[in-house]
């Protein structure tokens, strides 16, 4: 699973505390209900609110503080799912699974510190584009044969 803490989580076992807890309290909710939830007592209970879209297995979570607004949060999810969709051509989760660095690339393109930097998919998908050019010409160029004289 995709996780980035943008505050200091003592420990590692305090951080899989709080995934267990999200899960549990997004994965029991049913379909017709609102996305949004107070946090849970390890998240910061009512000071933070859980804003998550689900689509078809997997769960978009945000945890935010209760001065964000909840629609913007959900508009920044499909923000980032439709960017996945467009960068991996209909993404799936094997996609998440085995491309995880490309996906923390394209949400550090959208977040950064916690703040939102880009909500414009095209602008996002240009950078990401221009980071893959990059890649693969850093790859070439350390793949190819030294023709020494």
């Amino acid at each position: 699973c995709l996780i980035t803490f943008f505050v200091f989580i003592q420990s590692e076992d305090t951080q899989q505390q709080i995934i267990r807890e999200t899960f549990h309290l997004v994965s029991k909710r049913d379909e017709n209900v609102c996305n949004f939830l107070e946090g849970g007592l390890l998240i910061g209970g009512s000071d933070n609110k859980l804003i998550y879209r689900h689509y078809a297995t997997l769960y978009f979570v945000f945890c935010v503080d209760s001065s964000e607004s909840e629609l913007g949060i959900l508009d920044l999810i499909q923000v980032f799912v439709e960017t996945l969709d467009k960068c991996f051509e209909n993404v799936c989760e094997l996609d998440l699974i085995f491309h995880v660095d490309k996906v923390h690339n394209i949400l550090a393109e959208m977040v950064m510190g916690g703040m939102v930097l880009e909500t414009n998919m095209n602008e996002i998908v240009t950078q990401i584009d221009a980071q893959n050019k990059l890649e693969k010409s850093e790859t070439f160029i350390f793949q190819s044969p030294r023709q020494d004289r």
